[in-house]
This record gives C-alpha cells, sequence and structure tokens, in this order.
C-alpha cells in the first residue's frame, strides 16, 4: 500500500506540471495586466513596480523562477491585496471553504444515498419516479439560479435566515449556502446509487443470498449495499475537491471570503500569483482526494488490492 501510495505521488508531478504551465501561459496570454486597473502612473514608477514582481523579464525567465519558488512552497506576493502572500490568502480562504463544502457534501451524502436506495428498491414506481424526477430538476437548475432563490424567499421576504454574510461561521449564515450548494451534489449521487443498486441487485450472488433465505434487509445492508458504493465513492473524488474550492458562485452571492472567491477576484484583477495558487492547490486537492478514493475502495471491495 506504501509503494502504490508512493508511485501514485509521483505519478501526479508531470500532471501538476501540465496543469502549472497551462495556467501560467493562458494567464500571461490573456489581455491586461495586474496594474492596468491602477490610474496612470509616471514611466519610472510603473518600471519599478515591474521590476519588483519580475515582470519586466523574458516570459521563460518568469515560468522558471516560478517554478522554482513553487518547488519551496512560495506561491508568491499577491499583486493586488498588499502585505499578504498567496499562501496567507489561501489559508485564510481554505477553511472558509471547507467548512461549507464539507457540510454540503455530507448533507448531500446523507439525502442522496438514502434517496437512491429507496429508488432502486421501488424500481418503476411512483416513489421511484418522483425520486428520479426531483434529481433531474436538481441537475437542470444550476446553483446560481437556486441561491438568489433561497437568499430571496428565507432571507428577504420570510426573514428566517441571513441572505448573506458569513459572522464567523455561526450556523444561521450557514444554511442557506450549504443548501444551494448541496442540491445539485444530492441529484448527482441519488441517480448514480440507484442505477448502480439496481445493477447489484440483479447480480447472481444476491439471488443465492435471497436463497439462503436472507431477508431484503439483510440482502441489502450485507450483500448489496458495499458494491453498490463503488461507483459514487469514484465520484466523490473530484466531487468533494470541486465542492470544496469551485463553489465561486455561491461564495460571490452570499458573500463568504472563500477560496473560489479569491479566485474571482484574482482573476478580474489579472492577479497573477493568486490565480496560479489557486489553480496550484486546487489541482493538488484533486490528486490528494482521487488517491484517497482508490484507497477506499479496497476497504469497499475485497478484491482490489494494491500490493506492495
Amino acid at each position: 500500500m506504501l509503494s502504490y501510495t508512493l508511485k501514485r505521488l509521483a505519478q501526479a508531478i508531470p500532471t501538476m506540471l501540465i496543469v502549472i504551465t497551462i495556467a501560467f501561459f493562458l494567464m500571461r496570454i490573456a489581455p491586461g495586466g495586474p496594474f492596468d486597473g491602477e490610474r496612470a502612473l509616471p514611466p519610472e514608477i510603473e518600471a519599478n513596480l515591474m521590476a519588483a514582481y519580475h515582470l519586466d523579464e523574458p516570459l521563460w525567465q518568469q515560468y522558471f523562477r516560478y517554478l522554482g519558488n513553487l518547488a519551496q512552497g512560495d506561491f508568491g506576493p499577491s499583486f493586488k491585496y498588499k502585505d499578504f502572500t498567496v499562501t496567507e490568502l489561501i489559508l485564510q480562504g481554505f477553511p472558509v471553504s471547507l467548512q461549507i463544502g464539507g457540510l454540503a457534501m455530507l448533507l448531500a451524502l446523507a439525502i442522496g444515498l438514502p434517496l437512491g436506495i429507496i429508488a432502486a428498491l421501488k424500481r418503476n414506481t411512483a416513489v421511484d419516479y418522483a425520486v428520479m424526477g426531483t434529481a433531474l430538476a436538481g441537475i437542470a437548475v444550476p446553483n446560481f439560479v437556486v441561491a438568489p432563490v433561497l437568499a430571496l424567499v428565507f432571507g428577504v421576504m420570510l426573514g428566517w435566515l441571513p441572505a448573506g454574510g458569513w459572522n464567523d461561521g455561526a450556523l444561521p449564515n450557514l444554511i442557506l449556502p450549504v443548501i444551494a450548494l448541496s442540491i445539485q451534489q444530492i441529484a448527482y449521487i441519488a441517480r448514480m446509487m440507484r442505477a448502480s443498486m439496481i445493477e447489484v441487485m440483479g447480480s447472481h450472488y444476491i439471488r443465492t443470498a435471497r436463497a439462503k433465505g436472507l431477508t431484503e434487509a439483510e440482502v441489502v445492508w450485507r450483500h448489496a449495499l458495499r458494491p453498490a458504493l463503488l461507483p459514487v465513492t469514484s465520484y466523490l473524488g473530484p466531487a468533494i475537491a470541486g465542492i470544496i474550492t469551485g463553489s465561486v458562485v455561491i461564495e460571490q452571492i452570499f458573500g463568504i471570503p472563500g477560496i473560489g472567491r479569491y479566485f474571482v477576484q484574482g482573476a478580474l484583477n489579472r492577479d497573477y500569483t493568486l490565480v496560479m495558487g489557486t489553480v496550484v492547490f486546487y489541482g493538488a486537492l484533486i490528486v490528494l482526494m482521487n488517491l484517497i478514493v482508490d484507497l477506499i475502495y479496497s476497504a469497499l471491495d475485497p478484491q482490489i488490492r494494491y500490493d506492495d
């Protein structure tokens, strides 16, 4: 297991290098620069700024300088957030995004898995149609539509919950963004769980278990659930990384100071180092989550083993 883990981490290095290279040059090719939004500066001051951030160097030299700094764990200074490094901004925003994304994924699993199981066991009944119809609607309606509607109804019209703001992660401020972020994930997980459970329930070993006189509940929980979870587990790797760091719209709508909000502001301000830092962090998180998912596979399916 240890050798497999180290091998996977080594294989991630060229993947991350490709991601870094593409993001670096795309940022530089995009029109505008980090200081274009400033008021007109005297040429000598602008030249000093460019030199201070090494933007006066050839592009290839900037690229290798960035790789060298990154190898030392240095994401560089932010061009727009004065007196802050990109590492400091990520460390400020990530716990917020982690809290919201983690709660949203837990809610999605708590609701989506039972719904998918129920729909599979009640296949082609009114219950199945209702669950899958609702799930399809959850997939079709994007979260940038759901979030303003929730804020308008429960925050403005009814006044039950705050329509925005963070308030140090107080529970009332968490409810609406977590629900808005989890709706699509609930729908995806429910549909995947239903399809996987239907396939597993038609397997030969399930028929054998029934022939031995086991109750339907015992068949589901002791024999069908673990293999049915495999496709969902595979989906969870990138989904967890995406929901944690990719809640850009939700954080903007509810005014939450997470990493997604920093990414948007960095892109709008041409803050090269901030955008690059969030991209590298996001890529590393995806690699890590996929590795964790592979290791969980061996716990769910005894046939899967990673030999040292």
